[in-house]
């Protein structure tokens, strides 16, 4: 057979399979730092509630702090759940629920719920963590040198890191800070897939001006049914 004849099919073989090699080949472009950040403040802002767990790291056994806790908070300014709280010398647990700016705690020794000025305790109104102006989500805005870190897969999850900088005033007013003037380094883990923050770790002047403390924040259950209604005074 001559080899011009030969030479057809072989061609046309190589025109049908050559596309399909290509597209097994191609991968979409990375999602940058900024663009997982947004994606996740858009995330955030639009949930209608969330479950959160807050721990610390470098907190003082005296004066007056918030070192941990756990609830749930729901759109538009509401949580019910526990905060650790170092005070009088003390670690104390308070049960707290928050509904439109009105904060009430369970004290010590209190049979019922007072309400409360949260600054007293060294903690801001926890209804307002979903707000997106003032809530969890303005840091994601405010990040700063955001970099992409490591990928890895958490109970079946990819999850992915972004590190960066934030403004120590804004992180004050958030949670707290001895030093403003001092930036606090970030590391977020969002899930690549849905978008939604799973955990925060904060590095900054926290518990003492010049030395170092971290809060590391993790959230779950997003958009799961709650419903949180002010306590009958005590």
């Amino acid at each position: 057979m001559p080899l011009h004849r030969r030479a057809v099919p072989l061609i046309a073989l190589a025109l049908a399979v050559g596309p399909g090699l290509a597209g097994c080949g191609s991968e979409e472009p990375e999602e940058s730092a900024g663009d997982l950040l947004s994606r996740a403040k858009e995330t955030l802002d639009e949930t209608a509630s969330a479950h959160f767990v807050l721990d610390s790291a470098g907190a003082p056994s005296s004066g007056t702090a918030l070192v941990g806790g756990e609830g749930d908070i729901a759109r538009p300014a509401s949580f019910e759940g526990t905060l650790k709280v170092v005070a009088l010398g003390s670690t104390v647990d308070l049960e707290v629920v928050s509904v439109g700016g009105t904060v009430y705690a369970q004290l010590p020794f209190a049979s019922g719920f007072s309400v409360i000025d949260p600054a007293q305790f060294g903690i801001g109104d926890p209804g307002a963590l979903l707000d997106p102006e003032t809530g969890i989500s303005q840091l994601f805005t405010e990040a700063r040198s955001a970099e992409l870190g490591e990928e890895r897969r958490v109970d079946g999850e990819v999850v992915r890191e972004v590190t960066a900088e934030l403004p120590g005033d804004l992180v004050e007013q958030l949670l707290t800070s001895k030093d403003p003037s001092q930036a606090v380094q970030a590391t977020f883990s969002i899930a690549t897939g849905s978008g939604e923050l799973r955990r925060a770790a904060l590095t900054g002047p926290f518990f003492a001006a010049g030395e170092d403390g971290t809060y590391t924040l993790e959230l779950s259950d997003f958009g799961a049914d709650v419903e949180i209604t002010a306590p009958a005074p005590g």
